[in-house]
Formats: structure tokens, C-alpha cells, sequence
């Protein structure tokens, strides 16, 4: 009974630790996953850049763990991916950018495939190495008892994993959440002017002129939802204060 006990006790701890480390690696190929993907969709070099960077970090990440993973087909998949992503910077142009973003896809596609074989293992087989041929002193509730507890090893790894994945989901609508943000209030700010530019022609205005949308120099989707609001509702509120100074002066001269 004693040697039951050492025995649960070794195998406990190679056979979780080593899925343990293939989980957090999971993790991390998952997120450099979803990070490539989201790369590959961009429509402008910034955000292909942007994401592959991310995807590069984590690849990173990844990496310092696999070899206690002990998954060789994930980290030369890895390995391929921080090559392939490392170039993505210093792209000349949007298409070479997205070439090597594509091929990172497809490798970082199959490299989440492998970790997953990799973190599969059988509780009996690696018990049956462990123990030297005594595994006759174990009986089948034994084994099911060490396979449980691997698995709720396994199942609070997994209980990180979603969370991450919920926490990049809740980026990707906030994301989808700002563009159409930016876009109403685009659209209400080309409304005005066209209001305004049309109003003062009829009123026979001809010392004004014409009101033009200006572009702003940053990137918007970068800022928050209240900087957003704050920025584009100072530009109604000055655009509109404009026109009825143009008004009054129009008014003034007729």
C-alpha cells in the first residue's frame, strides 16, 4: 500500500505537470492564433502590423514553455511562426506584409493541432512506465482515481484558457464597437456641413467659405469610447458654432 502511494504520488506529478505545461503552452498558441487571424483580416498595414506583433508575443511566450512541454512538432511550427512574423514589420508594403502573415496562419493554425496531441496523454500507459510492471497493485478504481485527478488538473488549465478567450472576444466587440461609433458620428459631421453649405448658398451668402470635413491625423479606434465621444462632439459643437458666425456675417452684408 505504501508503494501505491509513492507510485500516485510520481505519476500524479509527471504525468500533471506535463499537461499542465502543455496547457499553458495551449494557451499561448491560441492567443498568437487568434492575434494572426485577426492580422490576416486587417485592411491597412497598421492593423496588420499591430496584430502580428501581438502574435509574435505570444508565439514568444509560448516558446519558453514548449520545451518543458516536450512537443516538438508545436515548436518547430512555433519557431516557423516567430520567422515568418518577425518580417512583417519591416514590410515594405501592405501585400508582402500579408504574405508572410498568411503562411505564420496556416502554420500557427497547425501548431494549436499539435499542442493539442501533445497535451492527450494516457493515465494507464504512463503509470504502466512509471511503475516497473507493479502496476498489479493498482486496482481499476485506483487508475480512475489518479485519471480523475489529472483531469481536474487539466480542466482548471482550461478554465484559464476560456477566460483569456472571453477577455480577447470582449477587445474584438469593443473594437467593432468604436469603428461604429466613429462611423455615426462621421456621418453626422458630413450631414452638418453639407446642412450648413447648402443653407448658406440659399441664403445667398457669398462672402463664405464652404465648410470641408477634416480628417483627424490619429487613429481614433485607438482611443477610448469617451475620447471618441469627446473628440467628435467638440467638432459639432465648433462646426456649428462656425456656421452662425458665417450666418451673421451673411446677414450683416445683405
Amino acid at each position: 500500500m505504501k508503494n501505491y502511494y509513492l507510485l500516485f504520488f510520481l505519476i500524479t506529478s509527471l504525468v500533471v505537470n506535463s499537461q499542465g505545461d502543455c496547457d499553458y503552452t495551449n494557451s499561448y498558441l491560441v492567443s498568437a492564433y487568434s492575434h494572426v487571424k485577426d492580422s490576416y483580416d486587417s485592411n491597412n498595414i497598421n492593423h496588420l502590423q499591430y496584430y502580428a506583433n501581438r502574435s509574435l508575443e505570444s508565439f514568444k511566450l509560448a516558446k519558453k514553455t514548449l520545451s518543458d512541454c516536450n512537443c516538438e512538432p508545436a515548436l518547430e511550427l512555433a519557431d516557423k511562426c516567430i520567422e515568418l512574423l518577425a518580417k512583417v514589420d519591416t514590410a515594405e508594403n501592405y501585400e508582402n506584409g500579408r504574405f508572410y502573415v498568411k503562411r505564420a496562419r496556416d502554420y500557427s493554425k497547425n501548431s494549436v493541432i499539435e499542442i493539442d496531441k501533445c497535451s492527450v496523454s494516457s493515465p494507464t500507459a504512463t503509470y504502466a512506465e512509471a511503475s516497473g510492471g507493479e502496476d498489479a497493485e493498482l486496482s481499476d478504481l485506483q487508475i480512475e482515481q489518479l485519471r480523475l485527478k489529472q483531469q481536474q488538473e487539466v480542466l482548471k488549465l482550461k478554465e484559464q484558457q476560456i477566460k483569456m478567450k472571453l477577455a480577447e472576444q470582449k477587445e474584438k466587440e469593443l473594437i467593432i464597437q468604436k469603428k461604429q461609433l466613429i462611423l455615426s458620428y462621421k456621418n453626422a459631421v458630413t450631414s452638418n456641413i453639407n446642412t450648413y453649405n447648402e443653407t448658406l448658398n440659399t441664403c445667398s451668402c457669398t462672402n463664405y467659405e464652404p465648410f470641408r470635413d477634416i480628417e483627424s491625423s490619429e487613429d481614433m479606434s485607438a482611443k477610448s469610447i469617451k475620447e471618441i465621444k469627446d473628440f467628435y462632439n467638440s467638432r459639432i459643437k465648433s462646426l456649428a458654432s462656425e456656421y452662425v458666425s458665417q450666418l451673421n456675417s451673411c446677414d450683416e452684408f445683405n
